[in-house]
């Protein structure tokens, strides 16, 4: 089998880097390397303050630990230290840092997940290149950089940016362990994964058997050795994720937060329940309901259908495709060679968390398929310069075109659910794809000129002219809330998974079905929860947004917000919040920390969150509420659109709805700026 040697790839059975995979095209691979970077960081920071806080919840967590340093390495929600987040703090860790030295602000908040973005683009151009060269590895970084899902991770304030990093820098530890079976790499990757595991808890250890794995099949070493140091990774990973585990169980519980999201305020019930195995079951108390948008559409098509075609499934089909040929083209090297160990490596990457994603019966929200696109990038990059390299065979250049070909026409399909996105993009990418098909199939080994070359460019536009716009579409359009969506959104699709009319917290700022600046826009899918009344809160200077929300309880006037989103905070409670704060441990209490985030970050000051993010958590009892009270340490109650606790939830706590009532029956309430208030300290 022999290959196009004018192409810089390996074609042997390497155990470390072909010389001609690492130093040939040097003269253009650095500037080009460069180019990539930043122009992915133009796209990760451009107009990045937009979005102002993006996701509250996290936002008003940083602020806590910019305050206080207990309450930045519990990843507290206020810096009075009442409560935690629902996740481990890795990811917060970073921002609090950042906003440590940069105070508080939009910027201080999402520039560290832009920079964590560039440095994953980076790290897999890293990994890719080894092997395959530098065309490789800019494929794979580009087609990570324009993945839709990932700009819009690596332009928010969700853990997913670091998770995504650390994933890969685990792969390319990986990689540099298969070259010599090295016991320092490979234990370095376990640690790598452990750390994931405190941006993200279990989601990080999906890819645990793919690279254990790998390693026991190619590590160039006796069985013996191999075992041992898949065991001694095994060890960095429980040693690097444990040890906050462990400081948070032996911590006494009454000197530390509650672990928000749990209902035993325990972090090892958080990790194996609400957000560990309950995910896959759907058995996780404490949820909001128990279906609906959050969880529905499970199945093995579920990233095909709806809007997650358009968040990540692009260059799915092509990857897989790409997985599979590479397999059959390296199906006669030895067990060590290190091009299929990469194969499987990404390979095994997309299909075992694929899977997950598309099978867990569990909350599911459609940002955390960013986690796929690295995998993405390095087989479509893999299958495509390594492919090219053997065109002079038929049934190469055949799985070429029709790669390029079945991208094109899904493409097409997912560009056809959202008619108002970009409209005239659908003929391109089909004429595209056609034209670059066509000529794949013409262009063999001993084809001149520069006819191979301008093929070879048709094919990469074809296959990414709709990601890429779809990016572009994604960074220029401002998002918030807790479900961010990336562009396009379906409006028309099989019945696949609907949405919260448009994806909740994510601005459009159009009328629906009007397009919008260079003509995207349009509106989610039909279905879903109705939107609130209430307006998104935004830091000074951005203004409020419009954003999808729960309606109000129906009680007692306004509230502060809804769910998914914080409401608009006027300037009448913020003063009102501010006055005498620093007599108060709170300057307010409400239910749910996304109505709590807004009147932190509106105020400056420590609020109290009734119940964790659902309003759910047992936490604060109303015993506790009422000792708070009576010994002064909290201002206000304000009556948030989430005040009822959604009747505890999937076997939630009531805790939240048994304060409001206490509240409302032994306080006088008044209104400011349209939100019922209750003064506890008159």
């Amino acid at each position: 089998m022999q290959a196009d040697a004018s192409l810089p790839i390996a074609t042997t059975s390497p155990l470390v880097p072909d010389e001609r995979a690492t130093s040939r095209d040097a003269a253009w691979a650095r500037p080009a390397l460069i180019a990539l970077l930043a122009l992915t960081a133009l796209l990760y920071l451009w107009d990045l303050g937009a979005s102002g806080w993006a996701n509250v919840y996290y936002s008003a967590a940083v602020q806590a630990g910019s305050q206080d340093w207990l309450a930045m390495l519990f990843g507290s929600f206020d810096p009075s230290n009442a409560i935690t987040v629902d996740k481990t703090p890795a990811a917060l860790w970073v921002m609090d840092l950042s906003a440590r030295i940069f105070g508080v602000n939009a910027w201080s908040i999402l520039v560290p997940q832009a920079l964590e973005g560039v440095a994953a683009v980076w790290l897999l151009f890293l990994t890719v290149r080894r092997y395959l060269g530098p065309a490789a590895g800019l494929i794979a970084g580009a087609v990570l950089a324009l993945t839709p899902i990932a700009t819009l991770m690596f332009r928010y304030n969700n853990p997913d940016a670091l998770l995504v990093l650390l994933l890969v820098a685990a792969g390319y530890a990986t990689t540099r362990a298969l070259e010599h079976a090295s016991t320092r790499w490979i234990v370095f990757a376990g640690a790598l994964i452990g750390f994931a595991f405190l941006a993200k808890m279990l989601q990080a250890f999906v890819i645990i058997p793919v690279f254990a794995g790998v390693y026991l099949l190619a590590a160039p070493t006796s069985i013996q050795r191999r075992l041992w140091q898949v065991g001694a990774a095994a060890l960095a990973v429980i040693v690097s994720a444990g040890w906050y585990v462990a400081l948070i169980e032996l911590w006494p519980a009454d000197l530390r937060p509650y672990i928000g999201g749990s209902q035993t305020n325990s972090l090892v019930e958080l990790i194996l329940g609400y957000n560990g195995f309950g995910r896959i079951t759907g058995d996780e108390v404490g949820r909001v309901g128990g279906g609906g948008p959050f969880s529905d559409g499970s199945g093995i098509l579920r990233l095909f259908s709806g809007e997650l075609a358009g968040q990540v499934s692009w260059l799915v089909p092509a990857a897989l495709l790409a997985f599979i040929g590479l397999l059959w083209l390296r199906r006669r090297e030895p067990r060590t060679d290190a091009i299929r160990a990469q194969a499987l490596l990404w390979g095994g990457w997309l299909v075992v968390t694929g899977l997950v994603f598309s099978l867990m019966g569990g909350i599911f929200h459609g940002y955390y398929t960013a986690a796929l696109a690295p995998a993405i990038g390095a087989l479509v990059a893999m299958g495509a310069v390594l492919g090219w390299g053997h065109r002079s065979e038929i049934a190469v250049r055949a799985l070429l075109a029709a790669g390029v070909a079945i991208t094109a026409v899904w493409a097409a399909v997912i560009l056809s659910w959202s008619p108002t996105f970009a409209a005239w993009l659908m003929p391109l990418v089909i004429l595209g794809g056609g034209a670059a098909s066509i000529g794949i199939m013409g262009v063999g080994r001993r084809s001149g000129g520069r006819a191979p070359a301008l093929v070879a460019a048709v094919a990469l536009a074809a296959i990414m002219a709709a990601p890429t716009v779809a990016s572009v579409a994604t960074a220029i359009e401002p998002h918030t809330g807790s479900i961010p969506t990336a562009q396009p959104v379906a409006i028309q699709s099989d019945g696949g998974p609907g949405g919260f009319g448009g994806g909740p917290g994510r601005i459009t700022g159009l009328p629906p079905g009007q397009p919008g600046a260079l003509g995207f826009g349009g509106t989610g899918p039909p279905g879903g929860f109705p939107p609130g009344q209430a307006q998104q809160f935004g830091p000074p200077g951005f203004g409020a947004r419009a954003g999808g929300g729960f309606p109000g309880n129906g009680n007692r006037g306004g509230g502060a917000g809804g769910l998914l989103n914080a409401g608009e905070t006027s300037p009448d409670l913020v003063a009102a919040l501010q006055e005498s704060a620093e007599n108060y441990r709170w300057v307010a209490a409400t239910t749910g920390s996304n109505n709590a985030a807004g009147l932190a970050l509106s105020s400056g000051e420590s609020v109290l969150s009734i119940g964790g993010f659902n309003g759910t958590d047992p936490s604060p009892t109303l015993a506790q509420f009422q000792t708070w009270v009576t010994a002064g340490e909290i201002h206000y109650y304000v009556a948030g659109q989430d005040a009822g606790g959604f009747g505890g939830g999937v076997g939630g706590s009531q805790a939240a709805a048994a304060i409001d009532d206490w509240v409302s029956r032994t306080f006088d309430s008044v209104d400011l700026g349209g939100v019922t208030v209750y003064d506890l300290a008159g």
